[in-house]
């Protein structure tokens, strides 16, 4: 399989791939405004960090919930029709931030918003699988992340000046306007997403069940949270940290410009690197260099240097954000993925609510700066925990 384009009669043909990584990239620059400016938007209901910490956590329980309640949909569904519609809906969504400033609305919307999340996240991504051939999966998952990162590279710098001069309704009508172009490219390219089960689980606390009682599974599942862990020190405290340090709200774009630039240098060098190596040793690298890096922070007090070492730090992330999920799927058999990428989706939910709720409760106690040790050591745990990992070559395996 081509990575941008086959040739056919007529001519060359973007493949399915290629189509998905453009409808990637557009939605991406959506969320990428969001998220910029989300934990600064929280903050402006509650002016305090921790309980921005709090809400964000008790999002993710969400999250994790409706990934096991909504795989009879996704078993049975169109995947194609799914990811259309939850685009659609975080269409309105963005709409009503942008026009609400009521405490209590904004946390049914945002609970709305988190329910959509969940369904967009599952069906791109079983997208992906399924137009992708075994031996290349963790290429393609390569190449999918880093044009999404593309835009997380433009879309902060966006963000911030939009932020700057339009505020937040600024922000996510611009963010609404992208998601409707994401969604109006998505259905012009008619990518085919109509694999599906006869039979659907719809038994929640069996689905739990069945997915943590296989070790592989549960290995994959919390290498993949630690992902969920690491971003959310990067995308809700540190944009706090950095108004908190006195520094402009532009800061806050800068620097998650520059965090998404070392994931698009290497994001696919380390997916392909993976593919013909196996992923242990790329695991056991990632984590260990994130590690470090956090435990470093704690000791340093300049905010521009702690800036720049997580910087250093993704490239860190470029080696386990595509390949934790590629690994998941090479572990898995037949259409197993229909049932259990749902499930496993929450791994980054699970992360994201460690990464809050835990910092969170410190932050009651101690300054900021203790929150670095706490999330080196979850990385830290996430290096041991690597050398469990099975070490899977996609080279060596039989395409299909």
């Amino acid at each position: 399989m081509s990575i941008s384009a086959s040739k056919q009669k007529g001519g060359p043909r973007l493949t399915d791939i290629a189509k998905l990584s453009i409808v990637g990239m557009i939605v991406s620059l959506a969320f990428a405004y969001v998220g910029t400016i989300w934990a600064v938007y929280l903050d402006s209901f509650v002016n305090n960090t921790a309980i921005v910490g709090f809400i964000s956590a008790f999002l993710t329980v969400i999250a994790f919930l409706a990934a096991f309640f909504f795989v009879p949909i996704i078993e049975r569904k169109n995947k194609s029709r799914i990811y259309a519609f939850s685009l659609l809906s975080l269409v309105i969504a963005y709409l009503l931030f942008a026009f609400n400033r009521d405490f209590y609305l904004m946390i049914a919307i945002a609970i709305f918003m988190t329910l959509l999340y969940c369904l967009r996240i599952t069906s791109f991504g079983i997208l992906v699988k399924d137009n992708s051939s075994r031996k290349l999966l963790s290429r393609n998952e390569g190449i999918i992340y880093t044009a999404s990162n593309i835009s997380w590279v433009i879309g902060p710098l966006i963000a911030g000046y939009v932020l700057s001069g339009f505020g937040f309704k600024g922000v996510f009508l611009l963010a609404a306007l992208f998601m409707f172009i994401g969604l109006f490219i998505f259905k012009s390219f008619g990518v085919k997403g109509d694999g599906m089960k006869k039979r659907s689980d719809k038994h929640m606390l069996k689905n739990f069940v069945d997915f943590f009682s296989d070790k592989r599974r549960l290995i994959s599942y919390i290498l993949r949270s630690g992902v969920g862990v690491w971003w959310v020190l990067i995308y809700l405290f540190m944009p706090l940290r950095i108004i908190h340090s006195g520094l402009d709200k532009l800061w806050i774009g800068y620097f998650l410009f520059a965090i998404a630039v070392p994931l698009i240098l290497s994001e696919y060098y380390f997916s392909e690197w993976a593919g013909r190596h196996g992923f242990k040793k790329i695991f056991k690298i990632g984590y260990f260099f994130v590690a470090t890096i956090a435990i470093i922070c704690f000791f340093v007090s300049n905010i521009y240097v702690v800036l720049g070492l997580l910087v250093l730090a993704s490239f860190g992330m470029a080696m386990l954000e595509p390949t934790t999920e590629a690994y998941f799927f090479d572990i898995l058999n037949g259409k197993e993925e229909y049932r259990f990428y749902g499930p496993y989706s929450t791994s980054m939910y699970f992360g994201s609510f460690i990464g809050r709720i835990f910092p969170s409760v410190l932050l009651i106690f101690l300054p900021f700066k203790f929150i670095f040790p706490l999330f080196g050591g979850f990385m830290l745990f996430l290096f041991f925990l690597s050398f469990r990992a099975s070490n899977i070559v996609e080279s060596k395996r039989k395409s299909f």
